[in-house]
């Protein structure tokens, strides 16, 4: 590491890493004194989003959560909604292994496939958190009327929440927003940690790739994905950016040219064997650049579920496992060995 850092005798370097620990040193004093200054949370509370605006009179006690990664960040404040929204997994109510203890002995009503506005109305909610549900406007005003719903706030598309955001506007949901601050904080000061000892990796580019329905993909700028790994100084290409024309989270790639693909770390999401099975047998694959120069990460399932998941609970697991892959892959060494790639057999 320090033999690549001192390859820049110009001080660019040094100034830009200067310039990161300013940005995040101000991110972090704001944090720090809004939960210095915080009092208890009172209600009515008030959320601008996509489709107007929702107040809550009061702190809610029945909870539907039509997210499909929400109930994490409920979970990580201490409350288990009513009902959660089932998103895969062979986890009988929805929560992975990272959430469990949280979830305890709990028995949440689990609403399987699409919305069902009369089995959320018999459920008789206080409010019904949509944040990350892709609910369209007309099922918006059709919960609205059953409760106040919260779907992603204004600014945002149906899944182009940020992690943080979304963490925080749960917690303003429960009248838990310190909590929550205090918790955004702690991911925040390890991610802060990760970028200043990896320089190296200001500017790099990182694309989060997976093959699904019979062809290739790649998750665009607004996602949430590559989103997190902008916090940690990575950029999506141009060429992926691009397809993904400012509101697609998602791009498909073309089996035939996966040159859109080649970039200084190439991540390959796979939700199972039968996905990861695809990846190996793209005849294009081996001609990327990536590949030949050893800086394929394949990303199993749990940690594919995790990333995915971009919750307070979630992505403590994602930076103990994918930090060290990214450290080997992206070490200018083409012999050293990325161990969840060579193990799924995506190694050079």
């Amino acid at each position: 590491m320090s033999r690549l850092i001192g390859k820049d005798n110009s001080g660019k370097g040094a100034n830009r890493m200067l310039c990161i620990k300013q940005h995040f040193a101000f991110l972090l004093l704001i944090l720090s004194l809004i939960s210095w200054n915080a009092r208890a949370q009172n209600f009515p509370v008030t959320f601008s989003h996509i489709y107007g605006i929702t107040e809550l009179e009061k702190k809610p006690e029945k909870i539907v959560s039509l997210s499909f990664s929400s109930h994490d960040n409920f979970l990580a404040l201490g409350v288990t909604p009513d009902a959660i929204r089932y998103w895969y997994g062979n986890y009988e109510y929805g929560v992975w292994p990272w959430a469990e203890e949280k979830l305890g002995d709990k028995k949440p009503v689990v609403l399987r496939g699409s919305i069902n506005i009369e089995q959320i109305a018999l459920l008789d909610p206080d409010v019904i958190e949509a944040t990350w549900s892709g609910i369209t406007e007309s099922q918006y005003e059709l919960l609205s009327q059953i409760a106040p719903v919260v779907p992603p706030l204004k600014g945002n598309t149906a899944y182009s929440m940020r992690w943080d955001e979304m963490a925080l506007t749960i917690g303003k949901i429960i009248g838990k927003e310190n909590e929550a601050e205090n918790q955004i904080s702690a991911i925040q000061n390890r991610v802060l940690d990760v970028r200043l000892r990896h320089p190296q990796w200001e500017g790099k580019s990182a694309v989060v790739a997976f093959y699904s329905v019979g062809s290739p993909g790649a998750y665009g700028p607004s996602d949430l994905r590559p989103q997190f790994l902008s916090t940690l100084g990575f950029e999506t290409p141009r060429a992926i950016a691009d397809l993904a024309g400012g509101r697609n989270f998602t791009v498909p790639i073309s089996a035939e040219d996966l040159s859109p693909l080649d970039a200084d770390a190439l991540l390959w999401f796979a939700v199972n064997e039968s996905s990861l099975n695809s990846i190996r047998r793209l005849a294009l694959r081996r001609s990327l650049n990536a590949h030949k120069q050893g800086r394929e990460i394949y990303i199993p399932p749990l940690l594919t579920s995790s990333f995915s998941h971009a919750s307070l609970l979630s992505l403590p697991y994602v930076l103990d496992e994918l930090v060290p892959s990214l450290e080997k892959a992206l070490d200018g060494d083409p012999s050293t060995i990325v161990r969840a790639s060579q193990d799924a057999r995506l190694s050079p």
